[in-house]
């Protein structure tokens, strides 16, 4: 059997409930919805943390995002310093392994010489730096209106390091252009390849073109950009899909698909002026959001797509995480996990022999927030739930089993369950914050809270 092939589609700003096979039914996904027929669907996928940059970072080098040096959103100036060059990712470690990498899309792992995607494994790539870009010029202009240093608008476009400008192509249909043509060329080579293929969307400012957008004439305006923004990017996972099927190359393919963080209620979604939240995304039936530990700021889409290895039709309700992603591909080529630091597991036992999770506990941080989840049990310290509000609950316990909104706060009814969690927790952090003044903070990185 040749080596396989691996693909992860990463969505940016994309809450659980806006997939119509995680539960949207005002509009429809249909390319991703048999993704997830034809594979495993996950319903408690999380992210490793609820803003961007921490997330990519703790996804390509299976490390909380603490151990991998970045765990806030990244500045997008052309000096901005990121992913740190000692740490290994998924595409360093597969390049050991004769694989091409490659990458299409948006980076926000830094921008300086030595955080670069060249600098981290990826033979080839193609897409921006920052946090964000306008959708059809390229160009980066968060906190233009601020005034100050740093604040002008930059063109963000490279292709392997080198600044290109296609002004006027709509950036989701860019990155499924290149994509399909990266593996075209790699189908004429017996070469085995690793694509990380990061989108944008639906990440402000709202834009898509008109086919989409008409697609769902009947949704609130702000719904229905969302919508339109999503169904691009169906259509692009479709392409790329549609031409691993055309090389035949879809049965030694493992795709994996997630999102980033929760959907965003910050202001500048609509470029309207006004103060009042965005409501175009939605975490189902889970409280938070963006920027908060609650379950609608983690909790992710999760397909997980191999013909062959993975059975189809599978609904999985274990605790994983996006962290998983590296071992996982690293077990799968025979790779050796003991050579690299790794706070993920190997979830292919849980999609292809019922296996339990092979977490006992998952933890997240962003800044005062802390959370741990053991079994069905949920920690919160600190929540958050609107970007600068005061904390909910100081203390949150929650039963997952019983409540997936997290609405009721059980730490008075369970002090014993509440100390225990809490004392994992803040031991945790401790820990994390040690690391970061022992090994990270010599390494500048951004502080700013735009992504």
């Amino acid at each position: 059997m040749s080596a396989p092939n691996f693909i992860v589609f990463l969505t940016d700003d994309h809450g659980y409930g806006d997939l119509s096979c995680m539960g949207a039914t005002d509009f429809r996904t249909p390319h991703l919805d048999r993704l997830a027929t034809d594979g495993a669907r996950f319903t408690s996928w999380y992210s490793n943390s609820p803003v961007c940059s921490p997330s990519r970072a703790s996804l390509l080098t299976g490390r909380y995002p603490g151990n991998a040096g970045v765990r806030s959103i990244l500045a997008g100036h052309r000096t901005a310093t990121g992913l740190p060059a000692h740490v290994p990712t998924i595409a360093s470690a597969l390049k050991d392994h004769g694989y091409a990498t490659a990458m299409f899309g948006k980076w926000h792992l830094g921008l300086n010489e030595g955080s670069r995607p060249e600098d981290h494994g990826f033979d080839e790539w193609f897409g921006f730096m920052a946090g964000c870009i306008d959708y059809y010029s390229h160009i980066f202009y968060w906190g233009i209106n601020r005034g100050g240093p740093g604040n002008d608008p930059t063109h963000d476009l490279w292709h392997n390091g080198r600044e290109v400008y296609q002004n006027g192509q709509y950036f989701t249909e860019l990155i499924a252009e290149k994509a399909v043509a990266w593996i075209r060329q790699q189908a004429e080579t017996d070469q085995p390849f690793f694509l990380y293929v990061p989108f944008n969307a639906p990440h402000y400012p709202m834009h898509a073109p008109a086919k989409y957008v008409d697609r769902f004439p009947d949704l609130s305006p702000d719904r229905r950009i969302m919508a339109a923004m999503l169904s691009a990017v169906d259509d692009a996972v479709g392409a790329i899909m549609a031409e691993l099927e055309r090389q035949g190359l879809t049965d030694s393919t493992c795709t994996f698909f997630t999102s980033d963080n929760g959907p965003s209620r910050e202001t500048r979604n609509w470029m309207d002026g006004r103060q009042d939240p965005y409501y175009g995304g939605t975490a189902g039936v889970f409280k938070g959001h963006k920027f908060s530990l609650y379950e609608g700021g983690l909790r992710m889409p999760g397909i997980m797509h191999w013909p062959g290895r993975v059975p189809a039709g599978q609904v999985i309700d274990e605790m994983v995480a996006s962290m998983d992603v590296f071992p996982t591909i690293l077990n799968a080529v025979g790779g050796d996990l003991d050579e690299f630091e790794l706070d993920g597991c190997d979830i292919l036992p849980v999609v292809t022999a019922d296996a339990a999770t092979p977490h006992d506990t998952i933890f997240w941080e962003m800044n005062k927030q802390t959370a741990v989840r053991q079994g069905d049990w949920k920690l919160v310290l600190h929540g958050q739930l609107v970007e600068g509000a005061p904390a909910a609950d100081d203390i949150h316990l929650s039963n997952l089993a019983e409540d997936l909104g997290e609405r009721i706060n059980l730490a008075t009814e369970f002090p014993e369950k509440t100390e225990e969690l809490r004392q994992l927790a803040e031991t945790w952090r401790a820990d994390i914050e040690d690391r970061w003044q022992t090994e990270f903070t010599p390494k500048p990185t951004g502080t700013t809270t735009h992504s």
